[in-house]
């Protein structure tokens, strides 16, 4: 048996390169970017409202995967290019994350991202 399980499925969009979008060892969960692309489609949208939607369904669609959920997740950094953009992210994280007294730790900072992405996320769970 592999020491990692890869994490994919069909509403999990793959990585454009040769690395798999979020890996399992043991009880821990790590997830590489995750982009806005959509979930079902794989296209990327070009506003920061729908890319930040998609980024946050595919986090629950990993952690499904998984065998987990959202609550396991201990860690997110968050990258986006516009700094003003946390006001689309704030409302989708609390609607993840409801429980102000059970969130994860997070950091978000500003980054140059390829072209079209306007937010990436990056996660650790412990299941």
């Amino acid at each position: 048996m592999p020491k990692r399980e890869v994490l994919r499925g069909p509403n999990i969009p793959e990585h454009a390169q040769p690395f798999p979008p979020a890996v399992k060892i043991g009880n821990m969960v790590y997830s590489a970017a995750v982009g806005g692309d959509d979930p079902d489609s794989h296209e990327l949208p070009d506003d920061i409202e729908a890319q930040v939607k998609n980024c946050f369904q595919t986090i629950r669609n990993i952690m499904k995967r998984a065998g987990g959920t959202p609550g396991d997740i201990a860690k997110m950094s968050i990258f986006v290019r516009d700094r003003e953009d946390r006001a689309y992210i704030n409302p989708e994280w609390i609607d993840l994350f409801p429980d102000e007294d059970d969130r994860p730790v997070r950091h978000t900072s500003v980054h140059d991202m390829p072209p079209g992405r306007l937010i990436q996320i990056e996660f650790v769970a412990v299941l």
